[in-house]
């Protein structure tokens, strides 16, 4: 198994899972460049909770659907973190509209998660190429419990773009299998309540879970730290959803 201090992580996404994955990594000693889009405040008072736990980190402002963007801070962090091993994409609107309403505005903005996803991986992977091996690094998507075989209405295009994700999980990790990258995915239930949600009803979402509870998001920075120490484990998705994807929409 990998010995996690040390190592650089790429890490996008500074709000709600994406911090606790942050700070959980820090705690193992794993060196973070904290990637954020537009939440830069939230981004540096991360970097400030984290810096006493580790001895290098930084913070890094990029769009992941621009691929100079991308390449810039893939180069970025490798530079600041003096190694790359690791690469945590959270990053994710939640767009939705009703499918009366839905335009080519709705698609493009529902699969950027997708281009984005594909763009920072594609380059993240090609700089970890380059480690030692023979296990040079491992990327970790996030997918959503409902992109598979039991959508929700009034995200099509967004469930589309995270059914994405979770394919391209399987043909990173076959393209880099051979270089020693590992390649996982992540699918969340009910999490946190979007804002658009009232209390009422993000209760209702909670209880229709068969655990009637939210996903846990320590549990799933329990499941990062672990699957980046393990080294034979590559291109699956994992479910940490609360027992949703047994049972479908269940009223969502």
């Amino acid at each position: 198994m990998l010995q996690l201090a040390g190592r650089g992580a790429i890490i996008v996404g500074a709000k709600r899972v994406g911090q606790v994955v942050t700070e959980r990594l820090a705690r193992e000693g794993v060196r973070p460049a904290i990637v954020y889009r537009r939440s830069r405040d939230e981004a540096e008072s991360l970097l400030q909770r984290v810096q006493p736990m580790v001895d290098r980190s930084c913070l890094i402002q990029a769009d992941l659907t621009i691929e100079d963007e991308v390449e810039r801070l893939v180069r970025t962090a490798k530079q600041e973190l003096g190694d790359l091993s690791f690469c945590i994409n959270l990053a994710s609107d939640y767009p939705s509209n009703s499918f009366d309403k839905l335009d080519e505005q709705d698609w493009e903005r529902g699969m950027s998660a997708a281009k984005g996803t594909y763009l920072l991986a594609l380059h993240a992977g090609r700089a970890m190429q380059q480690n030692a091996g023979p296990t040079r690094g491992h990327m970790i998507m996030f997918g959503d419990w409902a992109a598979g075989e039991t959508p929700y209405k009034d995200f099509l295009p967004y469930l589309t773009s995270k059914a994405a994700v979770q394919f391209m999980t399987r043909a990173f990790a076959l393209e880099l299998a051979g270089d020693g990258i590992l390649v996982n995915c992540i699918s969340p239930g009910p999490t946190a309540r979007p804002p658009e949600m009232t209390e009422a009803e993000w209760a209702v979402v909670v209880q229709n879970a068969p655990l009637r509870r939210a996903s846990s998001d320590e549990e799933i920075a329990e499941m990062i730290c672990t699957l980046l120490r393990l080294e034979s484990i590559t291109g699956q998705n994992l479910r940490i959803d609360a027992g949703k994807s047994l049972i479908g929409t269940g009223g969502r």
